[in-house]
């Protein structure tokens, strides 16, 4: 929506919104308008409050906590509370999500009396101060309402005023009946308003509170009252009932009109009537700079910074069709020439006056297609049906040439004219006619060459030949062609699909596309401002491309300000750019185009989970809900674009790869297992950056049932039920191994037994043979204590042979009774010894019985007995791991030449005492599982050196204890 900005002959137009109940506004009647501190707007209404972040209308009433639904004032505090002024005079205000009352927070509680809350005030410590319609003083400290804080007693407006180092007014202006403060006496009223205002009057305006007083405006300290605008001087005689200081400019409300001046504190003087028959209620400069205008009856009214930047012109305020084809301007006389359709050209001279002439009265389509300078005071004007010649001097025009569907005009470098229609190319004194193609465009090379620019591709011409032909082989060049320029050695095709190409020597050397960021591919109009740059006008807006670098500039849209993407037309002069679109006339200093790139402001709205729903909050902890939902809603404050806005959300924090691009403002993420998850959003809008993410941390907590103790209990449960069905098969199976194995045991303890017991006889044999041989050499003595002695070793080897272990130490006692025995027997021909690892002391080792002495008898008997000499006996026990190491080293003849001289009879003997030994450590391996070894060494013959001797080794399994 374009508004006119006056009566004035030169009308400046601004771009304005308009909000109302069908976008979502509460009611069309607006009060007031303010904005938080985290940049929402609000606006008060007879219905409730609605809080706009750009986009989205929140609205607010008497069900979601008002106090009251007519709502006539809104102020925000320091703290970033939004205060609701209500018919019914209580207290409330929005923080943290939440509309505080007297019902939900203690300390908003207060009897009201009836009387609203006129005005507000906040203290440095942070209070906030009101006086009510009954100039009564209420103070809310945080922690409690106090009503008549300083008293009983009445009191007004000025007391606020007076005090104002003490309190800061919540509203930038106040109406007032008048200005006299009976309170203060000294205080001095200016009444006078002068203009243009020094710099002392502006600083007053930016640093102290505006009163209204009818029709005129004051800045108001404890000191002075100083006067600085009378409406009257400027034309407005309206009651002001309310302003907005925009830096240089000031806005006037009254019942009936809003006004803009602008620059009226550099001491400009341009009135401009805006909202004609609009009651504007209040005025307000959000901090990006936008207005916001509420009206009683009409909504609200937005007028966006950057328009502020343009100037637009269309059909609502001086022009006489809002299409424009055409733009140029003769710079001579400074008259800008809009051309429009139905022949209709617009002018605007020096003065800032719009005149209209009709160039084309003919039936049809008959718009000015083109605008060319000419000669001094002259412009030459191609319409659809002719050529026409402007003076701008004596703002005349007359027909040059009637041309039946003119397509393009141009004009060489010494002023030779060449029309193209759709079907021919027109030079002062010949023709050539194409045929089959559409004829688009033509521009001069020089005064006798051209190219021709059709529907089919590129031709060239000259006057010499006065053919058209195909300049080269290029497949781009038999694009559709919209409209051509030639710059400096160079031509520049814009075509119909393909963007923009660049010909030099009849070859291609540049395309540049939307693959290039070109706005589009569809180029309308071509124009070089003749300092380098080269406009391409589009169906999407106009790309600026620097014809040295052949590289993009900038894309200017819509989006910018323009009002159309649809532009046709474009002139640069002196900083100034004219857009030409299909609504209107946009121009502007193309040097202070603004750009936002501040990031929105993101906040969350709610967040729901299954049936719930929750207050935005930075942490959340959920009890898990089987097949719910976890659903964020947020949004971005954002007033320009809003539409454009576009966010990026992360669910695993890897910002590195993870962002999600929507435009949508409701994230959902459904069936979220038990977890901790962080969740992360941000937004940008239009040319901006992204803005810090807002961090969400979210724990989905475990049912009992999907506790790790529940899962184990359940686990548990399972492998005992199994546990309980396997038992028996596993226990019956155990009994039959465990009777099996009792079965084995018992056999191989037997037949342990059974060989040790064959031992015993060859033993007793050995034994009476040393008896017999002592009686028989008369040794009776001898053989008396021989007897008592194997009678003691009988008796011990008796005890023994009922066990399958014996303690080494008892092994020990029995073998050394016995080589005693024996060396009685032999007359002591050899001396014995035994040799204990230490490690033996730290246990108490269990062998089996009668395993060590048949290897020892072997020794005395066939190893040092046959010997002429004496001889030596050892006997080393060590521990080897779970076995025992004993070694049976003699001194004797040796093995190989004791079985030389053994008789058969002694062989088979000895033959079955160690064979009974080895089947024996076999037994004991079968219920103990270590096996046994026994190994023969016949020194001499197995490198001892010249020793002679048996060495007889056993590793014996045993048992051990501490």
């Amino acid at each position: 929506m374009v508004l006119s900005t006056g009566n004035n002959t030169f009308a400046q137009g601004l771009m304005i919104r308009n909000y109302n109940v069908k976008d979502g506004l509460a009611n069309a009647t607006v009060y007031a308008a303010v904005q938080d501190k985290e940049g929402f707007i609000w606006f008060s209404t007879p219905t409730g409050v609605s809080k706009f972040d750009g986009k989205r209308f929140r609205n607010y009433s008497k069900k979601d906590g008002l106090t009251d639904n007519d709502v006539v004032k809104l102020s925000a505090d320091s703290k970033g509370r939004v205060w609701f002024s209500t018919l019914n005079g209580l207290p409330s205000f929005f923080w943290n999500y939440t509309i505080h009352t007297g019902q939900n927070d203690s300390s908003l509680h207060v009897d009201a009396r009836g009387q609203y809350m006129q005005y507000m005030f906040e203290d440095y410590a942070g209070f906030i101060w009101f006086l009510n319609t009954d100039n009564r003083i209420i103070q809310y400290s945080g922690k409690k309402t106090t009503y008549d804080k300083l008293g009983a007693l009445r009191t007004d407006l000025f007391y606020f005023l007076r005090n104002d180092t003490i309190f800061k007014p919540l509203q930038p202006y106040f109406n007032l009946a008048e200005l006299k403060d009976i309170n203060n006496p000294d205080q001095k009223i200016f009444g006078v308003c002068p203009f243009p205002l020094d710099k002392a009057s502006i600083q007053r305006t930016r640093n102290h509170p505006v009163i209204i007083v009818d029709n005129s405006l004051y800045t108001y300290s404890n000191k002075e009252a100083v006067c600085f605008f009378r409406g009257t001087d400027w034309g407005i005689r309206d009651e002001i009932s309310n302003i907005c200081i925009d830096n240089d400019n000031l806005w006037i409300g009254t019942p009936r009109a809003l006004y803009y001046l602008k620059g009226f504190f550099h001491g400009e003087k341009k009135p401009i009537k805006l909202l004609q028959n609009h009651y504007i209620t209040s005025l307000l400069k959000d901090r990006d700079g936008n207005i916001w205008i509420t009206t009683f009856g009409d909504g609200v009214y937005n007028i966006p910074y950057k328009n502020f930047y343009f100037n637009y012109l269309d059909n609502t305020n001086g022009l006489y069709s809002h299409s424009i084809f055409s733009i140029s301007k003769d710079q001579r006389t400074g008259t800008l020439l809009i051309g429009q359709n139905a022949g209709v050209l617009n002018t605007i001279d020096s003065t800032n006056r719009i005149r209209q002439f009709n160039l084309d009265t003919t039936s049809g389509r008959n718009s000015i297609l083109s605008i060319l300078p000419y000669k001094p005071n002259e412009m030459l004007i191609g319409a659809d049906n002719g050529l026409f010649l402007f003076n701008t001097a004596l703002q005349k025009a007359s027909l040059l040439k009637p041309v039946k569907s003119l397509k393009d005009v141009d004009i060489s470098p010494k002023g030779k004219i060449r029309v193209v229609t759709k079907d021919q190319v027109i030079c002062d004194d010949y023709n050539v006619k194409v045929e089959d193609d559409l004829i688009t465009s033509i521009t001069s090379i020089n005064d006798s060459a051209y190219y021709v620019g059709t529907s089919a591709g590129l031709l060239y011409g000259n006057d010499i030949s006065r053919a058209l032909r195909i300049p080269g082989k290029d497949s781009a060049l038999h694009r559709s062609i919209k409209d051509l320029k030639w710059v400096d050695g160079d031509l520049w095709i814009g075509t119909s699909d393909h963007g923009l190409y660049v010909l030099r020597d009849n070859r291609v050397i540049k395309h540049l596309s939307t693959a290039d960021k070109l706005v589009s591919d569809i180029c309308q109009q071509l124009y070089y401002d003749g300092i380098g740059r080269l406009y391409v006008a589009t169906n999407k807006g106009v790309s600026v491309i620097d014809v040295k670098t052949k590289t993009l500039i900038r894309n200017i849209t819509s989006n910018d300000g323009l009002m159309s993407d649809d532009t046709r037309s474009v002139y640069y002069q002196k900083g100034i750019l004219y857009i030409a679109t299909s609504n209107g006339l946009s121009y502007f200093n193309d040097a202070k185009m603004p750009v936002d790139t501040v990031p929105p402001a993101i906040y969350l709205n709610h967040v729901r989970y299954g049936d719930s729903t929750y207050l935005p909050g930075k942490q959340f902890v959920l009890m898990y809900q089987r097949k719910a939902s976890f659903e964020v809603e947020f949004g971005a404050i954002a007033y320009d674009l809003p539409e454009l806005v576009e966010y990026q959300y992360n669910f695993s924090s890897d910002t590195s790869s993870g962002w999600i691009t929507t435009m949508s403002n409701i994230v959902p993420f459904p069936d979220l297992q038990p977890d901790s998850y962080q969740l992360q959003i941000r937004a940008r809008k239009y040319r901006s950056n992204w803005s810090q993410p807002v961090i969400i941390t979210v724990t989905i907590l475990p049912r009992w049932y999907q506790q790790w103790w529940a899962r184990g209990i359940v686990i548990m449960l399972g492998l005992m039920l199994v546990a309980f069905v396997l038992r028996d098969v596993i226990r019956r199976i155990q009994h039959a191994e465990m009777r099996k194995t009792e079965y084995n045991r018992r056999i191989a303890e037997l037949e342990a037994k059974a060989l040790t017991n064959q031992m015993n006889p060859h033993f007793i044999f050995n034994s009476l043979n040393s008896v017999q041989h002592l009686i028989m050499e008369k040794e009776e003595k001898q053989a008396l204590n021989f007897l008592a002695d194997f009678a003691t070793l009988m008796r011990q080897m008796l005890n023994n042979s009922r066990k399958s272990f014996i303690s080494l130490e008892e092994e020990i006692a029995f073998l050394t009774r016995y080589i005693e025995l024996e060396k009685i027997r032999f007359a002591n021909v050899f001396t014995y010894e035994f040799v204990l690892q230490d490690d033996l002391k730290d246990y108490t080792i269990y062998i089996p019985p009668m395993i060590i002495q048949p290897i020892v008898e072997n020794a005395i008997k066939h190893g040092l007995a046959p010997k002429n000499g004496s001889g030596r006996l050892e006997v080393k026990l060590t521990l080897r791991e779970d076995m025992l190491y004993c070694s049976v080293d003699d001194d004797g003849i040796g093995w190989e030449r004791a079985n030389e001289i053994k008789s058969g009879r002694l062989v088979r003997h000895e033959s079955t005492a160690l064979s009974v030994i080895r089947e024996r450590l076999q037994i004991i391996k079968s219920f103990n599982g270590n096996v046994g070894k026994l190994e023969i060494i016949d020194k001499f013959k197995s490198g001892f050196g010249n020793k002679e001797g048996t060495l007889v080794e056993i590793l014996i399994p045993i048992v051990k204890m501490l």
